[in-house]
């Protein structure tokens, strides 16, 4: 069957509008029809080749929609379910699963070389980017990279669940592990920014800070829960420990994968307190410490994958934040576009511009 999606033909090259070929789900696959994807900056790593995967792909990991078919063996859902995309299933044998650190699988992208569909037009075979490839009408996925959407939120925001919210509310409450009357700065105002703002709103910190290059994100911020608002500069760090008593915050959260912005959230956490690294920088983006500094400042940094998020565990618990009203969807949405206007809102995450942008089919 023939689908639109947005196709990365090769790594730097511009997104593409195209008809591919989708093939029906065969054992332990599940067809899916998109409701709603997420335009997550992992997305634009990709394309740029910060995160390699194979292509040309068919990028978006950040989606839910209802399920259109399975494959043999599938019976976790059935056609007409609505679904949340997974796009790192656990594989639940490696040694990071027998630790429970399931967020760090060996296996969680063994699907991203996999051949899923062709493009119509010359049958190029297709990737599937981060496992799903949620930037199209339709998806063909593994079982594992589906789970059921949870009751009472529509699949157009329940999308939104599936990473940026994981990682946000994650970064906040099993990274940094941020307690009550703490705290906290939040370095970017992305999707996953705005979902740790929240986080650290729903953990009870006593000062949430958000930090941005664009003025215009305060609203945001604050709709978000953000008690203060700190442009960034040369002297963000001084800022920050000038709201905080000269202490600095207990926690910091980074969420943009910049050497300064990583640097400077390092500087603006107090004595003993936690650093933590959601954003996704290049190689060459390199982070220096003088060894007198570690000792001195007793500061922790960490990296912070998928928010040390459990899919399966975690989800519930934020549909439970949701329906209670505790976390509001909406303030993480910023543009509801269609497919075709994906590449136009690659080029706003370039410019550094907007919360999250979510396509709508």
């Amino acid at each position: 069957m023939t689908v639109r999606a947005a196709v990365l033909p090769a790594v730097g090259a511009p997104l593409e509008i195209a008809e591919i070929e989708l093939p029906e789900p065969g054992p332990g696959q599940v067809r899916v029809r998109l409701a709603a994807a997420g335009v997550c900056h992992s997305d634009l790593s990709l394309s740029d080749g910060t995160m390699r995967v194979p292509v040309p792909a068919v990028l978006g990991h950040e989606g839910a929609g209802t399920v259109l078919a399975v494959g043999e063996g599938v019976t976790h859902v059935s056609p007409g379910a609505g679904v949340v995309l997974n796009w790192a299933p656990s594989c639940g044998s490696c040694h990071a699963c027998s630790l429970g650190e399931v967020w760090l699988c060996a296996n969680a992208l063994a699907g991203v070389g996999d051949v899923y569909a062709r493009r119509a037009s010359d049958g190029t075979d297709l990737h599937p980017g981060l496992n799903v490839a949620a930037f199209a009408e339709e998806t063909v996925v593994a079982a594992g990279c589906v789970l059921p959407a949870p009751d009472g939120i529509p699949l157009t925001d329940a999308a939104l669940l599936g990473c940026a919210v994981l990682t946000g509310y994650g970064a906040v409450h099993h990274s940094a592990r941020v307690r009550e009357g703490e705290t906290v700065a939040v370095f970017g105002v992305g999707g996953v920014g705005l979902a740790a703002l929240q986080a650290a709103r729903i953990a009870g910190a006593s000062r949430i800070v958000a930090v941005d290059v664009s003025p215009a994100k305060e609203e945001l911020a604050r709709a978000a829960g953000a008690t203060d608002f700190v442009v960034a500069s040369e002297d963000t760090a001084r800022e920050i420990r000038g709201l905080t008593g000269k202490q600095g915050v207990d926690v910091a959260v980074e969420c943009v994968g910049r050497a300064v912005t990583i640097r400077t959230a390092w500087e603006s956490t107090r004595r003993g307190g936690r650093t933590t690294v959601v954003g996704i920088g290049g190689k060459e983006q390199q982070v220096t410490f003088n060894a007198l500094e570690i000792f001195h400042w007793g500061r922790t940094l960490s990296g912070c994958v998928y928010g040390n998020s459990d899919p399966t565990r975690d989800l519930p618990v934020l549909a439970d934040h949701v329906r209670a009203g505790r976390l509001d969807l909406g303030t993480l949405v910023t543009d509801r576009i269609s497919l075709d206007d994906i590449p136009a809102a690659f080029d706003n995450m370039r410019a550094g511009k907007g919360g999250r942008a979510v396509v709508t089919f």
